[in-house]
């Protein structure tokens, strides 16, 4: 079946009542039929729920259709996005081992590296994501993964991930993927040999700025390690928030398709701004990525960056005189939603770390929303 098909059929098995819309399982714990079963439960002979901690229907649907729709055998969903790679690093990581990393990453990632990981005796260095020759230079016999962002967050830098597989299965390391900018609608990066994939659910996969959520794609195996982490630590996804996220996904792909067609048409509009210096979209065929982006992506994604010749004080002007746009930190929204990332989600960075992941003070991330295109368009006074 295709993709807007199995997001929308991939349901809970329907209870004695016949319900058409999976209900919501609003249950802390469950209880077992006898004494034997509730110890066949414990001891992994049977399968069931014991604690909506471990495993719970309505947040169990959500990671089948998650791993479905991504291609994977498994996924594990979590509290938000963050808990989602926090969970990965401290489930398949240990002391002595070293993580690559894409310099081009969410300003939060950086930080579970410098104050949570390195205090735990696990390395880690930044590779240019564009400069792919450089990499073996930062490999190390103790390196056991490599994360990336394609599109990255906030400069939308497409890397290509057939040979970055490539390139982590000649060192025998892990390549994980944040696909939250493109959701599995528009890539599916285990197709190009990815071992993991994380998305922030809060995002795309949610679309409406209700709930936070994220999640965790991979092979049966690797959710078999990071599971009793997760178990044990609790970053958990609520019963309801695993609702209304399963729901979500079921418009997911007419919500993408509206989201593309609005963001290439601003895009281009952008571009041909003599107040613009320059505007990154994966679809635009002036993109330095724009070949393997049309490779491995159905189509540019919702996201817009872009830099004013005006600098800081341009884009603040541009900001300030918005009457429809929202001025938020998230993205994803049906609503559109303009940043400063500089200020906000990339503010704990020194500046010399915002440069190097191509963040200019001047820079602007647009998150393009539902709206009709030209009400957008008319809202962005850029002089």
């Amino acid at each position: 079946m295709h993709f807007e098909t199995i997001a929308i059929r991939t349901q809970t098995e329907r209870s004695q009542h016949h319900e058409h819309a999976t209900p919501i399982f609003a249950t802390s714990s469950f209880v077992f039929d006898d004494a034997e079963h509730m110890r066949a439960l414990f001891a992994n002979e049977q399968d069931g729920n014991i604690y909506s901690r471990f495993t719970n229907p309505s947040v169990r649907e959500f990671e089948q259709k998650m791993a479905i729709l991504e291609g994977g055998e498994d996924a594990i969903a979590t509290s938000t996005g963050m808990a989602a790679i926090f969970a990965t690093f401290a489930s398949l990581l240990q002391q002595g081992d070293h993580i690559l990393m894409s310099r081009a990453v969410f300003g939060s990632t950086f930080k579970i590296n410098s104050d949570y990981l390195a205090k735990w005796g696990i390395t880690y260095d930044y590779i240019d994501p564009l400069d792919m020759h450089s990499w073996e230079q930062s490999v190390k016999k103790e390196t056991k993964l490599l994360y990336l962002e394609t599109p990255s967050n906030p400069g939308l830098d497409i890397i290509d991930l057939e040979k970055t597989s490539a390139f982590c299965k000649q060192y025998g390391i892990l390549l994980v993927v944040d696909n939250c900018f493109a959701t599995p609608y528009l890539q599916q990066p285990l197709r190009f040999g990815a071992d993991i994939v994380i998305h922030s659910a809060t995002k795309y996969i949610d679309g409406q700025g209700r709930v936070m959520g994220g999640a965790i794609v991979a092979s049966h195996t690797i959710i078999e390690q990071i599971y009793p982490f997760m178990k044990n630590a609790g970053p958990s996804l609520s019963p309801f928030n695993a609702w209304v996220l399963s729901k979500s996904l079921e418009t997911l792909a007419v919500r993408m398709d509206r989201h593309c067609s609005n963001a290439i048409q601003i895009a281009q509009w952008l571009e041909s701004r003599p107040e613009v210096n320059f505007v990154k979209y994966p679809f635009l065929s002036s993109n330095q990525g724009y070949n393997i982006a049309i490779k491995q992506m159905k189509a540019g994604g919702g996201m817009i960056s872009f830099e004013l010749k005006g600098g800081l004080s341009a884009g603040q002007t541009l900001i300030d005189n918005r009457k429809m746009i929202s001025l938020s930190a998230n993205l994803g929204d049906c609503r559109t939603i303009i940043t400063h990332p500089a200020s906000s989600t990339h503010s704990k960075l020194t500046p010399e770390e915002r440069l190097a992941a191509g963040i200019s003070d001047g820079l602007i991330r647009l998150s393009v929303g539902l709206e009709h295109v030209d009400d957008i368009i008319a809202d962005l006074q850029l002089s």
